[in-house]
């Protein structure tokens, strides 16, 4: 297997064609579903003949129809506990948008159990609507011993919902494979409360707190820790050795009470925090000012997944995201050095992450993506079976950010590139056009037309077919944008072929100045902070 990979397609599909037995380390998913529907839509019942429909960049939604009516009739015929977990399901839930859910979720879920290692761990994040169901269904796949944690997330600190509690929270919902899964430790820093209320003692080392190291009545007395020091005998002991104590003495590390009971002091800056917990209110969502913010609506913060990743892997481990959306788990897993498997069914995520792995990384992350087209018959193939998703790759191919989504809304313009080489620091933009049918002059007409009614300075049509004489003649009449690199073609015909060969929209350099889509930040590299003194964090607790 590669380095790390990159899939385009369905995840179930991916899991059951490439994803070995008992491969992957961890599993991170974050599935899409429609949290912000009201609760009788979400559990509203449908009959089942809707065209099954794919789910398209940043939609939030499942819905039963014909696919989800055959996945569930395909589980329940398994048997076993999965087939009558969704039978119990379809009871109570009858054929509605949440029973869709659950249904296109179990074979998914049945999947990610085979490739897991017997050590390895499952993190599911969900909205609490969904949650419940959830959980069950993993009891169900998993057994329910081997459930871990349900964890919380304080998404956001206010929600105005006017006749409930405030919904401000994600689940997490963890489990294992077996009782052999990796486990590590993970601290995080005290809070500031914490240390104002604990560590109220400051001396030349720092601020410190007053730890016992005598022993208690509840530990009973050791013959080898009762011994009399500096007049002192506690009744049940010391916690330490005579030479442990004699050390931490010569250091300056007691402190001796007015009562003459002396105490350990714990410095902060030696200590190595909290250790996480299953409310998690430290990590703030991805804000509008975020400066790992990219755009995607779903998109969850970086410190989520690097401490998912800290506590259930090792260096070295893959990790994977069979819902990658826009790479946060990817990027974390690189940033830590991770191998990892990312899927997604839409060419925009996979054009969004490869810009993020390089915005990020540049040239030290090596990835294969399977699944793209990589010649002009996969690229007709892929035209065929999903415009939308033809014209997204197309797109991807020159760096561009697709228009408004929705259908005849986009006015002409099938995506725009940004960029600036005024130093007055004035944005310019690129509008393009994406055709995978027949094309004709009128087309480029067409694109012009758009360029003058959105100011833009360059039009690109990105076209199947190679463009007739004719066409090139009309490119060629709408002259040149000049920058302070020379003389660009206002009208640029680029056609798939020439685009899987190289070639490139003729622009101002990109380097520093295409702004198309908002830049991750560089990854600093991942480290821990080391115990400088290990002595004093060696008491008997």
């Amino acid at each position: 297997m590669a380095e790390n990979l990159l899939y385009y397609g369905d995840n179930l599909e991916i899991l059951q064609r490439y994803i070995k037995d008992e491969s992957v380390d961890l599993i991170y998913l974050d599935p899409p579903f429609n949290s912000n529907a009201t609760y009788n839509v979400l559990f509203a019942e449908h009959n089942g003949s809707q065209a099954a429909a794919q789910i398209k960049a940043f939609e939030d939604t499942w819905t039963w129809d014909q696919a989800a009516a055959r996945a569930y009739q395909e589980m329940v015929e398994r048997g076993g506990q999965v087939s009558q977990t969704l039978q119990a399901f379809y009871r109570l839930l009858g054929g509605s948008n949440m029973m869709a859910y659950l249904a296109m979720m179990a074979p998914r879920l049945v999947e990610l159990h085979r490739v897991l290692k017997p050590t390895g761990s499952i993190y599911l994040h969900c909205d609490p609507t969904a949650s419940p169901y959830l959980r069950l269904l993993m009891d169900a796949v998993f057994g329910p011993r081997q459930f871990r944690n349900e964890l919380i997330w304080q998404r956001t600190s206010s929600h105005n919902d006017s006749k409930k509690w405030g919904a401000v929270h994600d689940v997490i919902l963890y489990y294992v494979k077996t009782e052999q899964a990796t486990w590590n430790r993970v601290y995080i820093p005290h809070s500031v409360d914490y240390v104002k209320s604990f560590y109220r003692y400051t001396d030349e080392r720092g601020r410190y707190r007053l730890d016992h190291i005598i022993r208690s009545a509840t530990m009973g007395a050791r013959p080898n820790l009762t011994y009399e020091y500096k007049g002192y005998t506690p009744r049940w002991g010391w916690r330490v050795v005579r030479e442990k104590l004699e050390m931490l003495d010569q250091d300056g590390r007691l402190f001796w009470s007015k009562t003459g009971r002396p105490y350990l002091k714990r410095y902060l800056h030696e200590q190595k925090g909290t250790l996480i917990r299953s409310v998690i209110t430290d990590i703030p969502p991805v804000g509008a000012q975020a400066v790992e913010r990219l755009g995607y609506p779903t998109q969850k913060p970086v410190a989520l997944l690097e401490r998912i990743i800290r506590a259930s892997s090792n260096e070295g481990d893959i990790v994977l995201d069979p819902f990658c959306g826009c790479g946060t788990t990817i990027a974390a897993a690189q940033k830590l050095n991770r191998r990892w498997i990312g899927i997604d069914i839409t060419h925009l995520a996979i054009n969004l992450i490869k810009r993020r792995l390089s915005d990020t990384f540049g040239d030290s992350v090596h990835y294969e993506v399977i699944g793209e087209p990589v010649t002009l018959a996969d690229a007709e193939e892929l035209a065929a079976q999903d415009p939308f998703q033809f014209q997204w790759w197309a797109l991807g191919l020159v760096g561009a950010r697709p228009a408004a989504g929705k259908r005849g809304a986009d006015k002409g313009v099938d995506g725009r590139l940004y960029f600036h080489d005024d130093p007055n620091g004035k944005t310019k933009q690129i509008v393009f056009s994406v055709k995978a049918g027949h094309t004709t002059v009128a087309h480029l007409r067409d694109l012009w037309g758009v360029v003058n009614r959105e100011q833009a300075e360059i039009g690109v049509l990105i076209t199947l077919q190679e463009p007739s004489p004719a066409m090139r003649a009309e490119a060629a009449s709408a002259g040149f944008y000049t920058s302070p690199w020379g003389q660009h073609p206002r009208l640029q015909i680029l056609t798939i072929a020439e685009l899987l060969a190289g070639k490139r929209v003729d622009y101002p350099p990109a380097q520093g100045v295409n702004i198309t889509f908002q830049r991750a930040p560089r990854a600093k590299p991942a480290g821990g902070r080391q115990n400088p003194l290990s002595l004093a964090m060696d008491v008997e607790d």
